[in-house]
């Protein structure tokens, strides 16, 4: 998706002034924008990519959107589903049963229901107990705060024991952290525990929504209402500083350009975010970029491959194979239909990993090659034949690695630098990274700005009429 010239005409040009520039068109930057355009407010967003969406962006296949990176909704996720009505799009929601595996030993273990779990071979019948306990236990924790002293592995092992932290939880967590796996805390785990009890059927079977559509469908009914609010993005447009003096945020560079504004909200990743701020002068500055460059985040890499058949009947399968390179193998078109894209079944092959590492490295034919032995290793019946198309997607900041005591690291949408706003994935905390949270996030900052701008603007009535005040009693 690219976004057009839309908005008030004349905001943007040399010399001129915006009420607030937001810094990236992910969906929490299209949210703050949506807030801020209902707030009367000027709002101009830019966009480095050529695409709006940010990890949502989309590609299209058989005549199709699809999303770059994979996509689904929990039963919980009510702030997209009420986006969607507010566009009068409500018919986009689709419920659907998603069946989870889990590879393990060279074997593909159905874990979609509580008989599944007690059906679970790696574990012995002990063990599949006190996972099943375990997770039960861990839907009983009500607030984030009673954990966030813990690493997840302290956690896990006192509710489950060793062998099934061994066997279960730790392959997970080094598939999806790598070297960071012992750090991660134990909040991030009951963020995914607390979100998958929640989003399952009185049967026990899972229950995940999908858009008709996907993002793409839901953007293409966003943008002409951000449009008739006045706001306006560019896209192709990276933000190279945000440029302070000692009151505060005056404006953005962005290439040879300079904009001016008095607010700006950055939505990026902590790292990037610190280097728009690496030449303020702003005497907070220093504090807040070290804050920023002390979150840890990981990189993704999506192989998508276009099938003319099925891998197998599982959409989401995690994989505890070290020797794998994915942590992930997310059959799409067994969620949503295959007829939806033109026939092809479609099939994410996920890793999160350092930006360094030399499959993100890689180009683009050498991971697909790269990626087939591993394939056929775990679906030995899979022939090269079967691909008809693969596309390879990279995101260098995906993943905030959350550990212990996070909510003492992660800085607050407001902070000392005056007009500075920060809304990124790092800071939907307790929850993990997503578009609704992202979307939550980015209405929250959004309604927070226009707040204080209101404010600001009582507070100058106030102070003009106290003026007006003086000086009609030095006249009398």
């Amino acid at each position: 998706m690219t976004a057009g010239n839309g908005g008030r005409a004349g905001h943007d040009g040399p010399g001129t002034d915006w009420d607030v520039i937001v810094v990236g068109a992910g969906f929490t930057g299209l949210a703050a924008a949506h807030e801020l355009g209902r707030a009367g407010l000027r709002c101009l967003v830019l966009e480095a990519d050529d695409h709006v969406g940010g990890l949502a962006g989309t590609f299209t296949v058989g005549g199709r959107q699809l999303e770059r990176f994979y996509h689904h909704w929990f039963a919980s996720d009510t702030d997209i589903f009420r986006l969607c009505a507010d566009l009068g799009r409500a018919d986009l929601v689709q419920r659907h049963h998603g069946r989870t595996g889990f590879y393990y030993a060279g074997g593909i273990h159905r874990l979609s229901s509580p008989l599944d779990v007690l059906r679970f071979a790696p574990l012995p019948p002990a063990d599949r107990l006190r996972l099943g306990r375990s997770v039960l236990r861990a839907g009983r924790v009500r607030h984030w705060r009673e954990l966030e002293a813990l690493t997840a592995e302290e956690w896990l092992v006192g509710l489950g024991g060793r062998r099934v932290y061994d066997r279960v939880w730790r392959p997970l967590l080094e598939g999806k952290f790598g070297p960071y796996a012992p750090e991660v805390g134990a909040t991030w785990m009951w963020t995914k525990l607390h979100l998958r009890g929640g989003s399952r059927s009185r049967s026990g079977r899972e229950v995940l929504h999908y858009l008709r559509g996907g993002c793409g469908a839901l953007l293409d009914a966003w943008l002409p209402r951000l449009a008739g609010l006045g706001v306006r993005i560019r896209t192709g447009s990276p933000v190279t500083e945000v440029l302070t003096g000692p009151q505060g945020v005056t404006g953005v560079r962005c290439g040879d350009e300079v904009i001016g504004a008095r607010r700006a909200l950055v939505t990026c990743a902590p790292g990037p975010a610190a280097t728009l701020l690496a030449r303020s002068a702003h005497p907070a500055a220093p504090a807040l970029r070290r804050r920023l460059a002390a979150i840890p985040y990981l990189a993704n890499l999506c192989l998508v491959l276009e099938n003319d058949r099925p891998l197998s009947d599982t959409y989401w399968l995690n994989v505890t194979d070290p020797h794998f390179p994915y942590v992930g193998v997310i059959e799409h078109t067994n969620l949503d239909a295959p007829q939806h894209y033109g026939g092809r079944h479609l099939v994410y092959l996920s890793t999160y990993l350092p930006a360094d590492a030399a499959l993100y490295r890689m180009s683009d034919p050498e991971v697909y090659r790269h990626s087939l032995p591993h394939l056929r290793r775990m679906f030995p019946a899979f022939r090269e034949e079967w691909v008809r198309a693969h596309h390879v997607w990279r995101a260098p900041y995906a993943q905030p690695v959350i550990t212990r005591h996070y909510s003492r690291t992660v800085p607050g949408v407001e902070n000392a630098v005056s007009g500075l706003y920060l809304a990124g994935m790092a800071q939907v905390f307790p929850e993990d990274r997503g578009t609704n949270y992202a979307l939550r996030g980015g209405q929250r900052a959004g309604r927070l700005i226009a707040d204080r701008v209101r404010t600001a603007e009582r507070r100058t009535d106030r102070a003009r009429t106290a003026d007006a005040a003086r000086i009609g009693a030095d006249h009398d």
